[in-house]
């Protein structure tokens, strides 16, 4: 059992509660928003119970469970103009996007990894809900669909740890929260905060 997260200051951690809860669009406002400004990088992670196992996506043609090679693999988004969520990330500006399959319990392993590949004074921004069990990033957001009543384990699983839960009407919200998002690198490490009072945001 893990009893140290690892710290990663650079990092801003976006989950949701299910589906359809705008991780993408909120990831995408803040490279547009940062791109000219700081090197980004965006990194979407899918975590495996097991191969060959149950389909995480209800969809069994896929292939992100049975084509895994090893316990995990971080795969580069190259083509911008795709209608995937990494393609729609790299079309936003982000210097590079990433995609890790991870067997879950090899995380750790998986994310060690891909940080070794990244330079310093780089914001991360990354789709993930299991990995802040793992991690201890600068920023968790947490996003929910007021439309949709279920939440899933993983999203369930961490919660708590959010430091903001939004729930998005789909119309401005995630623009609004990406506004209020601001980095400080003037110090010897970066900084990334919100600011306290931000409506429709529930502080966890």
């Amino acid at each position: 059992m893990r009893n140290k997260l690892l710290n990663m200051n650079q990092v801003i951690l976006i989950g949701a509660a299910g589906q359809n809860c705008g991780k993408t669009t909120l990831a995408s406002e803040l490279i547009k928003k940062w791109h000219a400004e700081f090197p980004v990088i965006a990194l979407k992670i899918t975590t495996i119970e097991r191969k060959n196992g149950k389909c995480i996506r209800n969809n069994h043609r896929c292939g992100v469970c049975t084509n895994i090679n090893g316990n995990f693999e971080l795969l580069e988004e190259v083509c911008r103009d795709r209608n995937k969520d990494t393609s729609i990330l790299l079309a936003s500006g982000a210097q590079k996007v990433y995609w890790l399959k991870c067997l879950s319990t090899h995380l750790e392993e998986g994310i060690r990894f891909f940080m070794r590949q990244i330079p310093e004074n780089t914001i991360v921004i990354c789709e993930s809900n299991s990995l802040r069990n793992i991690v201890n990033p600068s920023l968790f957001i947490m996003l929910k669909n007021p439309q949709s009543t279920g939440i899933k384990p993983s999203a369930a699983a961490v919660m708590d740890k959010a430091d903001i839960i939004l729930e998005n009407d789909f119309q401005d919200s995630i623009r609004k929260l990406a506004d209020r998002i601001t980095i400080d690198n003037s110090g010897s490490e970066m900084a990334i905060s919100i600011e306290n009072e931000t409506e429709g945001l529930t502080k966890s």
